[in-house]
């Protein structure tokens, strides 16, 4: 079990980097460029370490429901809005909005699939994250106030 927390615990720490430096990329050039260049270097590493590993094309991948595809759009679309928001609203502010969105979502998923949760646990958490949100935005604007 720990070996799982410490991976995703690395996963988050993996995605905060990713923003900051596509976010540093579209200063210097745009969003889209941002993104397209994040998908365009990943899809050739993760070419080279399929091909070495091997499993590339797996069996039974064809008969996925499209749907399950979406992901790569979906990805496109976040990396380039998160590209956007951190030059704009910091770090901070973007990680919290991004991961209070995963939250509702993921609330919103377990509640449609009747998984077994604790409402208050959840509604808890997300209030957390706005609370957080809200005072990272107040000590800015009292920084900068200064």
């Amino acid at each position: 079990m720990m070996f799982f927390i410490l991976l995703a615990s690395l996963g988050g720490v993996l995605v905060g980097l990713s923003r900051q430096l596509n976010g540093r990329l579209s200063i210097s050039t745009t969003p889209l460029i941002a993104s397209f260049w994040n998908h365009a270097v990943g899809f050739a590493a993760l070419t080279g370490l399929g091909l070495f590993i091997g499993g590339l094309l797996p069996a039974g991948a064809a008969e996925a429901p499209w749907y399950a595809y979406l992901g790569g759009p979906i990805g496109v679309i976040l990396v380039a809005a998160g590209s956007w928001a951190i030059a704009r609203i910091g770090a901070v502010n973007s990680a919290l909005l991004i991961i209070g969105g995963q939250m509702v979502t993921g609330v919103a998923f377990d509640y449609v699939s009747a998984v077994p949760a604790s409402f208050w646990a959840n509604a808890g958490g997300i209030v957390l994250i706005v609370g957080g949100m809200t005072i990272s935005r107040g000590r800015r604007k009292i920084d900068r106030s200064q």
